[in-house]
């Protein structure tokens, strides 16, 4: 994030030596940064050596299965048909993939407590649409419930435990960090009085949990399509202080306001996040245009650039026919889309909508996995007709 925050006990000068009371040695300090040197950053203060690799064990391949790599239809996909798992791990469902992003459902049933998780290659998005609980991480616990986004940098370890055992959630790697919107923030790095959300709507991780144990601690680890499990001999939540940049956090939907006009937008003002090669926004309750000739429904217009991906929360998408909670919309590069038949007609005169959706564009092609050809209803791409 663009501003800075701290946790815990931390030295007056950085990269000085921080004793433990009583003289019994020092802190081990560990700068966690991203992009070399010159990305955010935060400096962490820890009781034992965050180095200690007892013991390596199994890797797995999670590489997603593809079963289409060229894709020219738009899709829309049942993800409320996948079926829940007990493992935090293996609930996650890859469905759609390119070489900067995994975009999937997961429907986990239990809390990840007992292993630590770390994505080596991505930031991970995690939306909450069913559940909540807490984002536990070595800064810090982030609590969450519906309607909340989860930003874990890469390399962040965790656990996540839930209030029940039905949950639902969307999420997104992305090998490229995530931030919120530049156009949204000065040259400081503080967000404008234009911008759809500001500090005060982000979760900052609150109550540093700090162990000073040794033993057996399993931590798996994802690098290279791989999961990779491996024994540390200290917990990884040894932490008694830090300050920085580069932390978890958490945003809701229902935070982010509107940005409406007399006449329809286009969905740049719906922006929360940004990366190189994708952007993600959030559709919310908003007042339709004030024009007295609008049109509320979005005009037909050419995925030239991008893949578009919807999403569908709750409320009713005024846009679109035969859409429910959990369904997913695919709409490739190449080909125009717009408002079902019908919709643009319905909308006119309306004051309002009361939808929630996540959209995520792409700026390279999307490639299907084999589990999202099995929730595709098939017919989609004629919806149109």
């Amino acid at each position: 994030m663009p501003f800075y925050h701290t946790l815990g006990q931390i030295p007056p000068k950085r990269h000085t030596q921080f004793t433990k009371p009583n003289g019994q040695g020092f802190y081990y300090e560990q700068l966690f940064g991203t992009i070399g040197f010159e990305g955010m950053s935060s400096l962490l203060y820890e009781v034992h050596r965050p180095t200690m690799v007892r013991e390596v064990l199994d890797s797995v391949d999670v590489t997603p299965k593809l079963a289409v790599e060229k894709n020219m239809l738009s899709r829309k996909l049942i993800g409320f048909n996948l079926k829940p798992a007990d493992d935090f791990l293996e609930s996650r469902i890859p469905l759609l993939v390119n070489n900067d992003l995994i975009f999937g459902l997961a429907a986990p049933r239990q809390s990840l407590t007992s292993y630590f998780y770390k994505n080596a290659d991505s930031d991970e998005l995690l939306f909450v649409h069913k559940g909540s609980g807490r984002l536990r991480t070595l800064l810090g616990t982030v609590p969450f419930q519906y309607g909340d986004y989860l930003v874990i940098p890469r390399g962040m370890i965790y656990q996540i435990e839930f209030d029940t055992d039905a949950n639902r959630l969307l999420y997104v790697e992305s090998h490229s960090p995530i931030y919120t919107p530049k156009r949204y923030r000065n040259h400081f790095g503080q967000l404008l009085e234009h911008a759809p959300f500001c500090e005060r709507d982000i979760v900052r991780p609150c109550d540093l949990e700090t162990y000073d144990e040794t033993g057996d601690f399993l931590i798996k680890i994802k690098k290279q399509g791989a999961i990779h499990s491996l024994v540390y001999a200290s917990h990884p939540f040894d932490v008694v202080g830090w300050d920085g940049y580069n932390y978890p956090y958490g945003l809701s939907i229902f935070n982010f306001e509107p940005i409406t006009g007399r006449v329809h937008q286009p969905p740049p003002v719906h922006q929360t996040f940004q990366t190189d090669s994708f952007v993600v926004c959030s559709f919310v309750p908003r007042l339709f245009d004030y024009h007295p000739l609008a049109i509320p429904a979005p005009y037909n217009h050419s995925n030239i650039d991008s893949d578009e991906v919807i999403y569908y929360v709750d409320g009713d998408f005024m846009s679109r026919n035969d859409i429910a909670q959990g369904h997913i919309t695919l709409h490739p590069g190449g080909i125009p889309h717009g408002p079902a038949p019908g919709a643009m007609e319905r909308s006119i005169g309306k004051k309002e909508t009361q939808e929630y959706a996540v959209m995520v564009d792409t700026f390279r092609p999307l490639m299907l996995t084999e589990q999202a050809l099995l929730i595709d209803d098939g017919k989609y791409y004629k919806s149109w007709l």
